[in-house]
């Protein structure tokens, strides 16, 4: 059963990239959808989605949620000082070269996070069973970023871009950006010094997500005011993750 502390809205989320030794992405999907997706939720872990980088063999990608800053300290304690990563946990960092590119996030607005019933932070109770096949969906997590103390780029995400994306096409699962609290649990280290914005979005395949692009592209808005002005101010060319869901992820 799941914690009570899986229930609602998370309000702090991870994007988990790993680096794998070659050839061992699959390994480490078959071990984590087998034993760490109900053990998590069990200690209050939301397991939001699983991914495999369509851009790198060995690169897994994954997100899990928690309901505070608070929770993901007691949640990640339990789940690390338990029986399950204890016996598994050696065999999945066997097939990582690096661990510690995670993101810590928070959602643009109340609105803007991963909800339990988007299609992508599935609920409990309809998550596919053990050895699903992976489903027929295409994934895209887009990440901007911008000077440390600048929210000027941040707030053109959230209050010119998101509206662009929901009338253009899907719109996103999530709008992130950095979680600024202290990591309260070094045992995992995660990026600092960031100031990021991230947008994830579900398509039924990549021309789809394609197509969004380009009307996102051809939009007047965004083509001559918005998309410029945060190219202005980001640090960096922003990055798209193309990502297949692994056979848990999602329905």
């Amino acid at each position: 059963m799941a914690s009570t502390e899986t229930s609602g809205r998370p309000a702090v989320i991870e994007l988990r990239q790993y680096t794998l030794r070659p050839g061992r992405r699959d390994e480490l999907i078959e071990l984590f959808d087998r034993e760490f997706i109900e053990s998590q939720e069990e200690a209050g872990i939301r397991v939001l989605g699983q991914f495999r980088d369509l851009d790198d063999p060995d690169r897994f990608v994954w997100l899990r949620g928690f309901r505070d800053m608070a929770t993901r300290q007691r949640a990640l304690t339990s789940f690390y000082d338990g029986p399950v990563w204890a016996k598994h946990g050696p065999q999945a960092n066997a097939t990582m070269l690096d661990s510690d590119d995670v993101l810590l996030l928070r959602p643009l607005s109340e609105e803007s996070g991963f909800a339990i019933e988007s299609g992508f932070a599935v609920s409990p109770s309809r998550r596919l069973q053990v050895g699903a096949p992976a489903p027929e969906r295409f994934v895209a997590a887009t990440v901007w970023s911008f000077p440390l103390g600048h929210q000027d780029g941040i707030a053109l995400i959230r209050d010119e871009l998101l509206p662009v994306l929901h009338r253009t096409g899907p719109a996103p699962l999530a709008a992130l950006s950095t979680e600024a609290a202290p990591n309260t649990f070094p045992r995992l280290p995660v990026r600092t010094g960031e100031n990021v914005a991230v947008v994830v979005t579900a398509y039924p395949d990549e021309s789809t997500y394609r197509a969004h692009l380009a009307a996102v592209q051809a939009d007047p808005l965004a083509r001559d005011e918005i998309l410029p002005s945060i190219e202005r101010e980001q640090t960096t060319a922003a990055r798209t993750l193309r990502l297949a869901p692994t056979g848990r992820s999602g329905s």
